[in-house]
């Protein structure tokens, strides 16, 4: 590989205070098409009827599948070093492909 490809492949990432802050949600519903991928990250309040959408994330498919790749490596990372996350019953809402 010479130096114009190594180049090529460095990203600039950007991130400002307001996404550095986050947003805190318990609650992710996934949806596709044939062409996307749609991820709700949902705050829901015990006890409140409404939940917020406070993110919304649209992939390419081909990206979706490079998320879920990182996710799994992270999580058997997070799990070597803190031990093992328990499942709960999943929380699924309404109908069709939606899931928590």
């Amino acid at each position: 590989m010479d130096n114009n490809q190594n180049q090529d492949q460095n990203i600039n990432i950007q991130l400002n205070e307001m996404v550095a802050a986050g947003a805190y949600c318990n609650l992710a519903l996934v949806n596709h098409s044939p062409s996307e991928f749609v991820l709700d990250f949902i705050q829901l309040m015990p006890g409140v009827q409404q939940a917020h959408v406070r993110s919304r994330v649209i992939l390419a498919p081909l990206h979706a599948k490079r998320v879920l790749a990182a996710l799994e490596q992270n999580i058997q990372n997070y799990e070597a070093q803190f031990g093992e996350i328990k499942e709960v019953e999943p929380f699924v809402l309404g109908g069709g492909n939606a899931q928590a």
